[in-house]
């Protein structure tokens, strides 16, 4: 099957993820900064591992150069990416991640034409950021070739592990915009009120909630996998509109570093992500529509398993297809694996209508 690094291995995610490749017969090594936890975790699920920070360079890239593979999974990525990908990329070995930062999603596209002289792909989002989403989105624009708008809505997390919460605290401090949130508009990223933007929304669970704009990396990759040049993504949110305005004031105070990494630590200590329960029985919902400029729109919805449960299925089986099928460039996942990768997942079904 390969030899393939799982970095990030003793995280939240990255545990999961490690647990499913081996369910489906890999022997991933192990890798991440902490050379205790790493051993600690090789010894239980009977793997190797290997120790290195991303603070040097060439020591990554020596690494990084022996595996055909590299699974990233130690966020939050907008610190973390750059270096992991250029080490692979000097390396010539592929590279997977589960980013769903816009930042970084939109990093790693520019690396195409790199990817492609070193023949290696780069795909950032293989988990639930991004594969439903932008699998959906490129479904509803295959069907309306004339497309101009594209919206994308999720229901998803239950509950959220440290690692995407610190993500989601670096996003808020980078936000270029004192509104919230930002959509794409005939092909530019500009603010959006995260209070303004919302609407109704039915998904597949026969319900309907309401869902605010927020800068999801579908915002970099669904142009590329659609060419639809004016997107807006939103999420269900249980918020009040007073509480939607007071995000930009929460990006503002995590731009002081020092407040922002006392909030990481303090999510490090508090936070511990969904159990097992939760990652078996709760479900995931998308809804995608792409429209045109004569009034025509084709909508589409997607109901799958928990996120996480989701993230973990979906990037080992990405690890396969790219192993198997050696794709070059750096890609969207639905260009990489298909419009239709997302319903390998099991538990995974796609309607064209809620009739």
């Amino acid at each position: 099957m390969g030899d393939w690094l799982l970095y990030g291995a003793y995280g939240y995610t990255g545990r999961l993820l490690a647990a499913e490749a081996r369910r489906r017969g890999h022997r991933p090594v192990l890798g991440g900064r902490n050379e205790a936890k790493l051993a600690t975790m090789g010894r239980e699920m009977g793997l190797s591992w290997c120790a290195f920070g991303l603070d040097k360079p060439r020591e990554s890239v020596d690494i990084v150069a022996e595996y055909d593979l590299v699974f990233h999974a130690a966020g939050p990525f907008v610190q973390t990416a750059k270096p992991m990908i250029e080490s692979c990329l000097a390396g010539k070995t592929h590279y997977l991640d589960i980013t769903g930062e816009l930042s970084v999603l939109e990093a790693t596209l520019g690396y195409d034409a790199h990817a492609r002289e070193q023949n290696v792909v780069l795909v950032s989002g293989v988990g639930f950021d991004i594969v439903p989403t932008d699998c959906l989105g490129a479904y509803v624009a295959g069907q309306l070739p004339d497309a101009t708008q594209l919206e994308i809505a999720i229901k998803a997390l239950t509950a959220a592990s440290a690692g995407t919460i610190n993500s989601m605290v670096e996003m808020l401090a980078t936000l270029p915009s004192d509104k919230g949130s930002m959509v794409r508009q005939d092909g530019r990223l500009v603010p959006q009120a995260l209070w303004e933007g919302s609407k109704q929304v039915a998904f597949s669970d026969g319900k309907q909630y309401k869902v605010y704009p927020i800068p999801w990396g579908d915002l970099a990759t669904a142009e590329i996998s659609t060419g639809i040049p004016t997107i807006t993504t939103y999420m269900a949110l249980p918020v009040s509109p007073q509480l939607a305005r007071m995000a930009p004031w929460a990006g503002k105070v995590l731009q002081v570093g020092l407040l922002r990494e006392v909030t990481k630590a303090v999510v490090n200590r508090t936070v511990s992500g969904p159990d097992e329960k939760m990652r078996d029985q709760a479900r995931s919902f998308v809804w995608a529509r792409a429209s045109n400029d004569h009034g025509q729109s084709v909508e589409a919805w997607l109901e799958t398993v928990e996120a996480y449960r989701f993230t973990g299925e979906a990037g080992v089986r990405c690890v396969e297809h790219v192993l198997a099928e050696r794709p070059c460039g750096a890609l969207t996942p639905s260009q990489a694996f298909g419009a239709d990768f997302v319903l390998e997942i099991p538990g995974s079904k796609r309607f064209d209508s809620l009739q």
